[in-house]
């Protein structure tokens, strides 16, 4: 059985431009959350995924794909914090890498991921509120 939860939450997106648009239904995509599940289930930790239609984040940069893909962890006092928020940077780029980047530190390191109150001098501005 499963000790803690993890659900990564998938907002709309309205693409304000032409880049920047990932497939999240694709199998590719799919298979790629089946087997970080995976991975996580050996460690007790249940992933999920669930897709958010009521809101809408407008794309027009990768830091807005960031902030379009919100992680809970209740167990960890994480409800629904972005991507970005997690990982603070992207090295490459990559939707399917920066997720498992978050999920991995929300399940093996939650402590480093500054609480939403936060107070930080320089924001990502991605609107998750630090």
């Amino acid at each position: 059985m499963a000790k803690k939860k993890i659900d990564v939450i998938f907002y709309r997106q309205n693409h304000l431009r032409p880049d920047w648009q990932v497939d999240l239904f694709s199998a590719k995509f799919e298979l790629f959350l089946i087997e970080l599940a995976e991975d996580l289930a050996r460690f007790s930790i249940c992933l999920t995924r669930a897709d958010n239609e009521e809101v809408v984040i407008d794309i027009n940069s990768y830091a807005d794909v960031l902030n379009s893909v919100r992680i809970c962890s209740p167990l960890d006092g994480f409800t629904n914090l972005c991507v970005g928020h997690i990982i603070d940077k992207s090295p490459n780029r990559d939707l399917m890498e920066d997720i498992k980047r978050a999920v991995n530190r929300i399940a093996f390191a939650p402590e480093t991921v500054p609480p939403e109150d936060h107070n930080r001098k320089v924001c990502h501005n991605c609107g998750c509120g630090c």
